[in-house]
């Protein structure tokens, strides 16, 4: 098949192309920066996995460079979002959303057979970050009826923004003050299951679905980091506050952390309940083998330590 990955620089991308190559297809790389591509891949792809692969620069908040990389493309995985600071006008959300009606017409233009979409877990209250994947999966779907969209919660990964924001934590906080949110659950995911899911869609029969994936099993906030402390032998002892204060935790975690408060506050404004899949069927259906949250974490930290050194490991 021929195969177009967009946000091909970033954690799933940067994963996917590789997996994509080594299963016989053509794939194309989009993206705004050919170079954060080259260097994203350096290490995980090579030349007969697959054939040369082909870069086309663009954008797809402007639509520039859109029409040229769907050219001829059966299967388009759109894997850009837009909740970095940006330069651009409007916020993450407006972007994300302008984002992907370009793309959706654009696809629609050149035939493609499918788009395949990594969103969210839709919750049933309001967030920022939740509600605008919901909205970009919503526009892909209604532009190529063929599409299918993953939703996830956390996904394990050595560049995963969530799981580097929670290692962070444990690493730099001497104690673990959990805020009233630690108490909520979710099922966070492998990346090496996430990735052999998204591959498995190229194929899939029947499409025009929403898949909810997540792993099997299902942790609180809380308990995912006191695992992830136990797994990088780190002793941390837990505060458990009463309260959430999510716009001034968002901000001190963000400090500790190293990371945009711009990024980290819609994240946090998710915490308002149980973040579940409500079928566990997507496995199943895309024969893909769950590993567990521990093998997860330790397969994550492996990764992250041959580029970069873990304080207490």
């Amino acid at each position: 098949m021929c195969i177009l990955i967009t946000g091909a620089s970033g954690f799933v991308g940067s994963l996917l192309v590789p997996r994509l190559c080594s299963e016989g297809h053509s794939v194309r790389a989009f993206g705004r920066e050919p170079g954060r591509i080259e260097d994203a891949l350096r290490s995980r792809w090579r030349e007969h996995d697959g054939g040369p692969l082909e870069i086309v620069q663009g954008d797809a908040l402007t639509g520039a460079g859109l029409d040229r990389a769907l050219a001829e493309i059966e299967i388009a995985y759109y894997l850009i979002h837009s909740m970095e600071p940006s330069s651009a006008p409007g916020s993450f959300s407006v972007r994300e959303r302008i984002a992907a009606e370009n793309f959706g017409a654009a696809a629609l233009r050149a035939g493609v057979q499918r788009i395949v979409y990594l969103g969210g877990l839709v919750p049933r209250w309001s967030s920022r970050h939740l509600a605008s994947r919901e909205q970009v999966e919503r526009i892909l779907l209604e532009a190529v009826a063929d599409s299918i969209a993953l939703r996830a919660s956390i996904v394990i990964g050595a560049r995963s923004r969530s799981f580097r924001l929670l290692v962070h934590l444990v690493e730099r906080m001497p104690v673990l003050a959990l805020p009233a949110w630690e108490r909520f659950q979710t099922q966070p995911i492998d990346a090496r299951d996430v990735i052999a899911m998204l591959a498995a869609c190229a194929t899939l029969p029947e499409g025009g679905r929403r898949l909810e994936i997540g792993g099997p099993d299902i942790l609180s906030y809380g308990e995912m980091l006191n695992r992830i402390a136990e797994l990088m032998l780190i002793g941390r002892p837990a505060l458990k506050l009463k309260v959430n204060m999510t716009a001034v935790t968002a901000r001190v975690a963000a400090a500790i952390a190293g990371e945009e408060a711009e990024l980290v506050l819609p994240l946090m404004e998710g915490l308002q309940g149980d973040l579940l899949p409500t079928d566990d069927h997507a496995a199943e259906l895309l024969d893909v083998r769950l590993h567990s949250f521990d093998a997860a974490v330790e397969h994550a930290l492996a990764e992250w330590e041959q580029t970069e050194r873990l304080a207490a490991r």
